[in-house]
């Protein structure tokens, strides 16, 4: 019996009609221990070989680029999926909608004492998934050869090679499905010089018991991966253990290999062609959104295809982390090739990935400077230059140059005006400098062109709420959630939109809160602060002893008097120090402080109206040093009514101490429970829980508010939280 690429005396021959598979396998795996003395007489420590083979990724894609180079028609310098749909032509609608398989290849590549090469390749069908993409019969037009009928002659299969089929699992693959694959593999391996045989025994998971390394691929990355890759190899291992040998097997090494084999379906008995409207429209709409959400950018020009391998090799160092490296790469090809805008963005990526691995800000300016550059070079991909400066501007805003970011911003709506997303981004940077005029303008230009996109609607909604427009905030805020559009998920919106809900009488609020921490955006449905450490006991009312600062209690009411008469003082001045509330928080009423403390910085002028009481409190960091808290006098008049709310953070508890508490009408609300204050005692409540006031009193109601920080944050945290 002669196998192909080999004879009984163990001469090689035939190499012209090797198969690519072989070859590849026989050059990456085996080089220059193919000789049949040095495997049969196990002269190769197998483990050390194997364990080299497995520190890299072969890319078959790679590889086979060379020569699907010619079939680009998009114009991104490679060939992929893409470029098959513009060959083949629109898509069909009418037709049923094609599948893909994901087949794995076993690869044995063994020596026998009778034949110096043996490959034998088996394959099995992994996945089976549904899949919507373009119809197409064949991966490449009819009209074109495949690409193993250019790059391999087709040759005469002899009988020992010839398929074979095992029975198939009737009660799990039905025969259209077999039929289907066979004749697709028929086609597509037909010029293979090697044995192999099909497996139909099919299983709907990717993990195999017997193949070791199969289950590093889910079925969810098999789908992510088909839209880049057409083979890959994913591991290498020796002939699982547990398999019993033969005496004519010896040890040989085992390849696995993955492919996606694309099946066109067939209308079953009875379906006529466009008699489903309805689904003819679903599957077009799903496409619509599949192309927009995997469409690759295009980011070569004409000269950067001719020096695509060199990019290649530099863009390959810095995707393995290797950021040095990576950056001297590129540098020498912006040397080399000063106008290719490819190596220059390289460049700026690597710079980028450097400052964040360095925590340099100096290397950071060095990527902002450069990705800029790359939009000044001629015949600039589009592609390119939204990608370099839209990354230009999320590191201008990442440094607090959010000027300069809304200039960066300015520069791409005016490149691409008819993008929305760029007016989007600049909506975001006027917010982020506080110009809610302006954000508005460029939210009410984007509804104008998009009257449903979700981002600006949210934003939208978010800027009437500031302007206390509650009711028209409301349908902006929930359509933008709604549309579940990129950027809506955000806790800010959920937490707005209930709060609006609240205001006007809405119970559907807590709907909104429910959903917001289902999404793992608040703490609870009660506990709704956006800027959390995980873990941190939660509870809406505390006591002394349980925060531990009880130190801080005793002095507090010890001195309440003390403390009063200094806040009396202020109140009783002609130019009073105490300032109304500017937060939104009121319904109705007169609320005002007098702030001493704000970030844990001390107000100097403040505390010499106030100095035995500052001198009190200096004593205690776990107040004067909380970064995200205050601590202040507040006033409230009869008739005021503070909206139910919550703080920013679960990283203070609230100590509120009575100084003047008028007998009835004054209430607090937290999470569920109602309590008031009392004259010379402290309460603690934590108030990243919804909390709520009511002043109906018939005098006004004077307060000391402490905040401290939550007393299981370590003191590592207590440096270096960032202040709100």
């Amino acid at each position: 019996e002669t196998k192909h690429g080999g004879s009984k005396n163990g001469k090689k021959e035939g190499l012209s009609g090797s198969s690519f598979f072989t070859w590849f396998m026989v050059i990456a795996l085996l080089g220059v221990w193919t000789s049949v003395a040095v495997v049969w007489f196990e002269l190769v420590d197998y483990e050390e070989v194997l364990a080299k083979a497995k520190d890299f990724r072969y890319n078959l894609s790679e590889v086979l680029q060379g020569k699907l180079g010619i079939y680009d028609a998009d114009g991104d310098g490679d060939f992929d999926v893409e470029d098959a749909k513009v060959l083949l032509g629109k898509y069909k609608h009418s037709q049923p909608t094609p599948n893909i398989y994901l087949l794995r290849f076993n690869i044995k590549i063994q020596n026998t004492p009778s034949h110096s090469e043996q490959h034998v390749i088996t394959f099995k069908l992994v996945l089976h998934k549904t899949y919507q993409v373009d119809h197409m019969e064949h991966f490449l037009p009819k009209e074109k050869k495949s690409l193993k009928e250019r790059s391999v002659p087709a040759q005469p299969t002899s009988p020992d090679s010839e398929e074979t089929i095992q029975p198939a699992d009737k009660s799990y693959v039905e025969s259209e499905l077999e039929e289907d694959i066979q004749s697709v593999l028929q086609e597509a391996l037909h010029s293979q010089p090697v044995s192999y045989e099909y497996d139909m025994d099919v299983e709907k998971t990717v993990s195999d018991p017997e193949a070791p390394g199969d289950s590093d691929l889910m079925p969810e990355d098999a789908i992510e991966h088909y839209t880049g890759e057409a083979l890959s190899v994913l591991d290498i291992c020796k002939k699982p253990k547990h398999e019993k040998q033969t005496e004519t097997q010896d040890t040989g090494i085992y390849v696995y290999m993955y492919a996606y084999i694309y099946v066109a379906p067939r209308l079953r008995k009875g379906e006529v062609e466009g008699d489903d409207e309805r689904r003819r429209k679903e599957i077009e709409d799903e496409q619509k959104l599949n192309a927009k959400k995997k469409k690759k950018p295009k980011l070569l020009n004409k000269f950067d295809k001719t020096i695509k391998a060199e990019l290649d090799a530099a863009e390959k160092l810095r995707k393995k982390g290797k950021v040095e490296e990576a950056l001297r790469a590129f540098e020498v090809l912006v040397n080399q090739y000063p106008q290719s805008p490819r190596a220059r963005y390289g460049k700026a990526q690597s710079e980028d990935d450097l400052a964040e691995k360095m925590r340099s800000n100096e290397m950071l300016q060095k990527a902002i400077n450069t990705y800029d550059e790359v939009v000044s070079l001629p015949n600039v991909p589009s592609d390119l230059i939204k990608l370099s400066l839209k990354r230009e501007a999320d590191r201008q805003q990442f440094l607090g140059r959010m000027r300069g970011s809304l200039v960066t911003l300015q520069k791409l709506v005016q490149l691409f005006p008819s993008d929305t997303s760029f007016k989007n981004d600049l909506g975001v940077g006027y917010l982020l400098i506080g110009d809610n005029s302006n954000a508005k303008k460029v939210y009410e230009e984007v509804l104008s062109l998009a009257p449903n996109d979700g981002f600006a609607k949210v934003h939208y909604g978010f800027i009437l709420k500031a302007e206390n427009k509650i009711a028209e905030s409301i349908p902006y805020l929930k359509e933008g959630l709604e549309s579940g559009d990129p950027g809506t998920d955000d806790g800010r919106f959920y937490f707005h939109l209930g709060d609006a809900l609240q205001r006007m009488g809405d119970k559907e609020a807590y709907k909104w809160y429910e959903l917001g921490y289902q999404r793992g955006h608040f703490a609870s449905v009660w506990q709704r602060s956006l800027y959390n450490v995980k873990g941190l006991k939660a509870q809406p009312w505390w006591t002394a002893r349980e925060t531990g600062y009880t130190e801080l209690v005793k002095s507090l009411e010890k001195n309440w008097k003390l403390i009063r008469d200094e806040g009396l003082a202020v109140m009783d001045k002609r130019r009073s120090l105490f300032l109304p509330e500017d937060e939104n928080l009121r319904e109705k009423g007169d609320w005002s402080q007098f702030t001493l403390w704000q970030q844990g910085r001390k107000n100097e002028n403040a505390c010499k109206s106030v100095p035995k009481t500052c001198t009190l409190l200096e004593r205690f960091p776990e107040a004067t040093g909380c970064r995200r808290g205050q601590i202040k006098y507040s006033i409230m008049h009869p008739g005021t009514h503070v909206w139910p709310h919550t703080g920013p953070t679960n990283c203070r508890l609230r100590m509120h101490l009575g100084l003047v508490i008028p007998k009835e009408g004054c209430r607090i609300r937290c999470a569920q429970e109602n309590r008031t204050w009392e004259e010379g005692k402290v309460l603690i409540f934590d108030d990243s829980f919804e909390h709520e006031v009511w002043q109906d009193a018939e005098n006004y109601r004077l307060i000391f508010i402490v905040d401290v920080w939550h007393p299981e944050l370590t003191a590592q945290q207590r440096r270096t939280l960032p202040a709100i």
